[in-house]
């Protein structure tokens, strides 16, 4: 998600950075940023994670038109994410190598890390917000006005208190569970993180043993935040940060429910698993110093029968499903396979 330090503090838990820049994009432009169609850009990793979200929910509402996408490569310097793997290094709207050129902008001191997604104002070149759960929450609600005909509500009113209570717990036992597995600078502080990832992972399999999704009976928040980290989990968390009771492909339940996921649009339509295996074996140096990438695993899987739509609902609900992505958003081919 952000800057190319040290991951592992010896002796110690990993403990994410929570604080964001809290400034909102909203319809009635309350922090000075209304919701515009063509003003803002986001930035947003495809090997990220919590970028990942972004750019589903984006996809998923149809909000292509109204918000452009500029991809970082797949991994980042000390300094910063960039665009090398654009013409002239440079993203093609905001004309700038670094993201982090973005955040100096409006902040010249900032200090944390330059982390996706990034929410930048066009005009000013300057970032908005990086506050990667509050966006996802701000495309469904506060950019209605340019949603598609069709679009899912994500963030149902009559469910939010379920979904943020179901969210926040795959929060702190899996999407960062996973993480303080991977990063853990001591025996102790890893046997820890692998029991409460793997409880809560449990716990997942009895939740959708019987509903085919986390809350309600169509795709929410909630399923986009839990789908990003377990599409990773096979290519990457398993294996480099030894979270590996199991692979996700031995844990029938959640393998049906991800493959579920992945097969409609706008989920596994976003994934680029060359970009996710090369971010995290290249980038986190002390975890894997030789910086060599593995060749697996088989992803042919995933495009393998789920049989989850035996448990009723839809994915959409009263919507649509959106239609292909946009021809310069798609996925290369070659990046199924490395």
């Amino acid at each position: 998600m952000g800057d190319n330090a040290a991951y592992v503090e010896p002796g110690k838990e990993f403990t994410r950075d929570t604080n964001y820049i809290s400034t909102r994009i909203t319809a009635d432009g309350s922090d000075g940023y209304p919701v515009e169609a063509g003003r803002y850009r986001l930035i947003a990793a495809r090997a990220c994670p919590w970028a990942h979200r972004s750019i589903i929910v984006r996809r998923l509402l149809g909000l292509e038109d109204a918000l452009s996408l500029g991809i970082p490569g797949p991994t980042h310097d000390p300094r910063s994410w960039n665009f090398q793997e654009e013409p002239d290094g440079l993203d093609s709207v905001l004309q700038i190598p670094r993201l982090q050129d973005a955040y100096f902008a409006r902040f010249p001191d900032y200090e944390r890390g330059i982390t996706v997604p990034a929410i930048v104002d066009v005009p000013t070149g300057q970032v908005v917000t990086n506050d990667y759960p509050q966006i996802t929450l701000d495309l469904s609600t506060e950019w209605t006005q340019f949603h598609r005909d069709g679009a899912p509500d994500l963030y149902p009113e009559a469910l939010r208190g379920e979904i943020d209570e179901v969210a926040q717990l795959v929060f702190e036992d899996v999407n960062n569970g996973v993480y303080r597995c991977g990063f853990a600078g001591s025996q102790e502080a890893y046997d820890k993180a692998y029991d409460r990832l793997f409880a809560r992972l449990d716990w997942l399999v009895e939740r959708l043993a019987t509903r085919r999704y986390l809350v309600g009976d169509h795709i929410t928040e909630a399923d986009v935040r839990l789908f990003t980290t377990l599409v990773r989990f096979d290519p990457v968390y398993h294996g480099h940060f030894k979270c590996n009771r199991s692979k996700l492909s031995e844990i029938p339940v959640l393998w049906n429910y991800a493959r579920d996921l992945f097969q409609t649009p706008g989920f596994g339509d976003t994934v680029d698993f060359d970009h996710i295996k090369r971010h995290y074996y290249e980038v986190h140096t002390d975890v894997n110093p030789s910086g060599i990438v593995p060749k697996g695993p088989d992803l042919s899987g995933w495009l393998e029968p789920h049989g989850r739509e035996a448990l009723g609902g839809s994915p959409f609900g009263d919507g649509t499903a959106p239609p292909p992505p946009k021809s310069d958003e798609l996925v290369p081919q070659d990046h199924w396979v490395r």
